[in-house]
Formats: C-alpha cells, structure tokens, sequence
C-alpha cells in the first residue's frame, strides 16, 4: 500500500498497543508460561459446550433480538432477584452484549458528551479511559490507596463538581484484587445524592470473592441503583471469555439511552450461545462453588510461590494476584517484568500499566485462573528469581 496522504488527528495520540498484548506477544516468543492476561487456561463445562452446539444444530444462527433473547433476560432477571434482591424487568431493564468491555464502552458512549467530567479510580481497566476520551468526555483519576486500594472518599468529593457526569467503580477490582465494602457503597450513594451523577459499576467478577465475603453490587443499594448501569460478563463466569458474551443492567430511562448506542454497534450478540447459557441457567449447580473454586486456586499458588523473593498483597476477589518484587530490584515494573518473561519464562503484567501517570509501586499482576500444572509450572520458576 502507498503510504496515507490525508491529515489524520489521532483520537487517542497517546494509546498504543495495549500492555496485555505486549506481554502476551513477549511470553509467546518466549515460550513463557502465560499468566499475564486474564484468561482461564482448563477446559470449560463440556456440557455447555453441547448446548452451543445443540442450538447451532436447531438453526438458531440468524440475528438475536437487539436486546437479546427474552429468556436469557428473563433468567438475569430472576438471578438479580434471587442474589441482590433487585427487581430488574426484563423487557426495558437487561440488554445482552458482546462482551463486559462493550457493555462498559457503550454505557460511556450513550452518556457522555463532550467536556463531561468521569472519575476513574487508578489503577483502572484499561478499557476506561480511552472510552471517556473517544466520547470527549474528560477522564478525571483518583489513586486507590495501598497497601489494601481502598477509595479516598474525601478525595472523591473535593473532585465532583457541576462537570461530573459518572463515576466508575469496579468490584472486585481488576488489578488488584481488592473488594468494594458495603459502607463504600453507603458513601457513593451519599456523595451521589441529589446530583445527576451517574454510576458505572464494572462486576464482572461477581463469582470470583473470597474468604467468606459478600458480592456488594450497587444492585443491593436502591438509591444507587437508580443511578447505576451494572456490567457482568458470562466469560468470567463460566471460563468462556473468547465468546465475548456479557450484560449490562440499569432502570429503563438509562437503559433506553443504551440500546440506542448498542444497536449500532453491535446490534446484538451471538444467538446459539444465548441459548446455551439460557438452558446452563436453569441449574443453579452451575454458578454455586465457583467462589471455592477459584479461592483454592488462589491459596494453592500462594502456597507454592511460599519462600519466593516476591511478597503477595491481600487478595479478596478477582482471579488475580499482585505481587510485590521490591525487594528483588528497583528496576521499572515494566522492565522487570519483560526480564521476568525472557529470563525466568513467567510473563506478567506490570501495574504501571493501569495508572494514568504510570505510577510504579513495584508490583506485578499474575492470573491464577490456570490449571494446577500450570501454576505449579511458574511457580518453580518464580521460586528461583534472585536466588
């Protein structure tokens, strides 16, 4: 191809590649062990897989309902019911999507105009931010607060203004693995009231909490739920995530808002898998244990990266882990963390990565979502770092 010869403005000048496809690329040249991005690694649920199939084989393969499928929405209604004691309708409240990100993405696009203000909590998905700025609305950061990344409240209103237009939470939090507290949410419905603030509340790890704690979904507080788009993906549910395949809840004036940008960019999403999960649904086995699942996951890689060089901080939810190498080198996390792919064949990702100014706190996150063997596999490796 010759090369452009029309003046192109870039809408976002300074993202480039993103940090997971960077690490993914460096571990697969490496032949490193891949716990960098978030994806499970076992087998998913053979019998879901025959439900796709089942329905590919009735011929349900043409477009779904923009909306998607009465019965999936009907079985999200009832699930909100039975978890968060929130009615959801089905018909004006629950809209499929192609994935957790494009629920986030549409719900900023739907919303958000030119100079509105959105407060992002770093370190933040990556996703966020740029959605705000393509919408031109203007991401405003706040750092959570280590060592357990808990939200500064009073930080939090010195920066609403008559600007303000959202605020996005994510619970649990992606990367750290900390979780929103119920008395948090009882501070964002105070701070909230009697403004048009919006929420936008990330839960795609809904199943994915620990130690005995409660999932606090916005959906538990009214007053906050009013306000409140709500994004779940079955991909982190059910270990399905290369099916993209997610869903956004919020009162039908926001949800009516949604639809209209969801229509033109995906109009809906896959009609089989639709299905599938409709029928996957119906057995409430399927979404029970799902938390003792990955907390054994959890406890069995802490257990075996025991005595390693790296210290692990506190992880409530999430099927992430970070882990502190402040006492193994000062080097940039960024940096530390390509030695640790090429040299150790362990890829990462390195938190800088999810922070506006790129704040290094020498900490790198792994996905234990792995088999056994494969966490065994790394952690003998990690085990020999600075040995």
């Amino acid at each position: 191809m010759p090369p452009i010869n029309v003046l192109l403005k870039s809408k976002l000048p300074k993202t480039g590649t993103s940090i997971f496809s960077v690490m993914s690329a460096l571990a697969n040249e490496c032949n490193a062990i891949n716990l960098s991005q978030g994806f499970p690694d076992f087998e998913i649920s053979p019998e879901l897989i025959s439900l796709v199939n089942k329905y590919m084989k009735k011929g349900m393969n043409q477009y779904a309902p923009m909306p998607g499928i009465m019965p999936l929405r009907e079985a999200i209604a009832d699930k909100m019911q039975q978890r968060y004691s929130m009615e959801y309708n089905p018909e004006t409240e629950i809209t499929i999507t192609a994935g957790g990100t494009q629920a986030l993405y549409t719900a900023i696009a739907a919303t958000v105009r030119e100079k509105d203000e959105v407060i992002i909590f770093d370190p933040a998905y990556d996703s966020y931010s740029p959605a705000v700025i393509l919408a031109g609305g203007v991401p405003i950061h706040a750092e959570l607060k280590l060592p357990d990344f808990h939200i500064d409240w009073n930080e939090v209103k010195k920066l609403i203004n008559q600007r303000t237009k959202m605020i996005i939470i994510n619970t649990p939090h992606n990367p750290s693995g900390a979780i929103i507290s119920a008395k948090d949410m009882q501070m964002l419905e105070k701070i909230t009231s009697k403004t048009d603030i919006l929420i936008l509340s990330d839960e795609v790890y809904e199943h994915v909490i620990f130690d005995g704690y409660e999932h606090q979904s916005v959906a538990r507080f009214p007053k906050l739920a009013e306000r409140s788009f709500i994004v779940y993906s079955f991909g982190k549910t059910f270990h399905t995530t290369g099916w993209k395949m997610g869903y956004c809840i919020a009162p039908s004036a926001l949800m009516t808002e949604f639809r209209k940008a969801h229509q033109f960019m995906v109009f809906s999403a896959n009609t089989p898998v639709q299905y599938a999960y409709t029928d996957f649904l119906k057995d409430a086995g399927n979404t029970t244990g799902i938390e003792k699942f990955y907390q054994e996951k959890r406890d069995f890689f802490l257990k075996l990266i025991k005595g390693s060089a790296f210290k692990p901080l506190s992880c409530f939810g999430s099927y992430f882990q970070l882990l502190d190498f402040s006492k193994i080198t000062q080097e940039k996390d960024i940096d530390f963390a390509k030695r640790l792919t090429r040299d150790y064949g362990v890829a990462s990702i390195p938190t800088s990565a999810f922070y506006k100014n790129e704040t290094d706190h020498k900490l790198l996150r792994f996905c234990f979502a792995k088999k056994n063997e494969t966490l065994e596999k790394a952690a003998e490796k990690l085990l020999k770092v600075n040995k």
